[in-house]
């Protein structure tokens, strides 16, 4: 069998407090294999984001990795240093932030901040940077003659799809993917994972998906682990997650989705 790109071992990160610390991730294991889109479901504070700020190792104090291994392609991140990070972050991990659509700079053109990241990691010139910006915005369905406009010029979804092109512009070989479609309707949010999962089939890239809408994820994801309070209490595949899940707080995550049947309930409100 072909080794997973992504490897995650024995995962366990505190918080540090002054009297206490909190654990936010409790000794978490997973692997992501290539080409694979991986989801982490969960309520707000299992701890999925702190895994993800972990794998691009972007955690600054009070963050603290107690112990633990993240591979990729069998080398551990929390090996490198200063300047391996650099190189690592954006040509090999990218990460769509959570509210992604908001974390364009409000002050620079789109060109400007395709710029950025080409001339840092690639060492190109502006033509360049323009051309490769222009390809990166056809694959998101803007046209390349906006990279000339500023972020507000554009709706969210357009924003989000920003974002994702200058995160895809390095051709990574993992995307993290933290709540990346927060704050947009749901017709939107279709969209989006669509046009992400036709640039996964043609460039190959794998993706870890962060969210709490466990119905979302099932419609996107190969496999799928569930969070509770710092632990991975389950892995399977999406259709076993959705169709016969073995935890019980799985089955409590899909029970509290509302039902579509049935007589609606009304209830009396004193005032």
């Amino acid at each position: 069998m072909t080794a997973p790109l992504l490897q995650v071992k024995n995962l366990t990160i505190d918080y540090i407090g002054d009297s206490t610390d909190f654990r936010a991730v409790d000794d978490v294991s997973f692997d992501v294999a290539r080409g694979e889109v991986f989801g982490l479901a969960g309520e707000s504070g299992c701890g999925k984001s702190t895994i993800a700020f972990a794998i691009s190792r972007l955690h600054k104090p009070p963050a603290l990795i107690r112990s633990g291994r993240i591979l990729l392609e069998g080398r551990d991140v929390l090996d490198l240093n200063p300047a391996q990070l650099r190189d690592f972050r954006w040509r090999e991990v990218a990460m769509v932030f959570q509210s992604a659509m908001n974390s364009l700079n409000p002050v620079l053109r789109v060109q400007e901040q395709f710029y950025d990241v080409l001339r840092t990691h690639q060492k190109m010139n502006r033509a360049q940077a323009r051309e490769r910006t222009a390809e990166m915005l056809r694959l998101v369905d803007i046209p390349p003659d906006r990279m000339k406009d500023y972020p507000h010029q554009f709706s969210g979804g357009m924003r989000q799809r920003i974002v994702i092109a200058i995160c895809l512009a390095l051709n990574p070989k993992i995307v993290v993917m933290d709540e990346p479609t927060t704050a947009l309707d749901v017709v939107v949010q279709r969209e989006i994972l669509q046009r992400i999962n036709e640039l996964r089939r043609t460039f190959g890239f794998s993706v870890l998906f962060i969210t709490h809408d466990l119905g979302l994820m099932v419609q996107f994801c190969d496999r799928i682990g569930i969070m509770l309070a710092g632990k991975l209490v389950e892995q399977n595949t999406a259709e076993n997650i959705y169709g016969a899940p073995q935890h019980d707080y799985t089955r409590k995550l899909w029970a509290s989705f509302p039902s579509l049947h049935g007589e609606p309930v009304m209830e009396k409100v004193s005032i």
